[in-house]
């Protein structure tokens, strides 16, 4: 499992960390999710990134991939622009940065 690094300015209560995954760097801006369970939507989104260019794409083979695991109801959105104001079940939320992309992974 990769390393998950604290970096030095956390904004408000939202702490950002560091994850090296299967694929490039991930930025987390804001997590409710066990470090396993980040690990792996960081290795999942990545994965997908890499079969797919389209954002709904990338967001419905990763939750697809979170179904399957972790049974339904998850909800993921991809971009680069975009704002939120979710509820989800504790211990269940993650919004992180690859490159430019921002993806939020819930589920309620």
């Amino acid at each position: 499992m990769s390393e998950v690094q604290k970096l030095d300015a956390p904004t408000s209560s939202t702490e950002t960390s560091v994850v090296n995954g299967v694929g490039p760097k991930a930025v987390i801006k804001n997590v409710d999710m066990s470090e396993e369970m980040q690990q792996e939507a960081v290795d999942v989104a990545s994965v997908a990134l890499e079969k797919y260019n389209i954002e709904k794409d990338i967001a419905a083979q990763i939750k697809k991939e979170f179904d399957r695991r972790h049974g339904a109801t998850w909800h993921v959105v991809v971009g680069k622009n975009f704002g939120s104001y979710v509820t989800h079940e504790t211990k269940h939320f993650i919004y992180f940065y690859i490159g430019q992309l921002a993806i939020l992974i819930w589920k309620s």
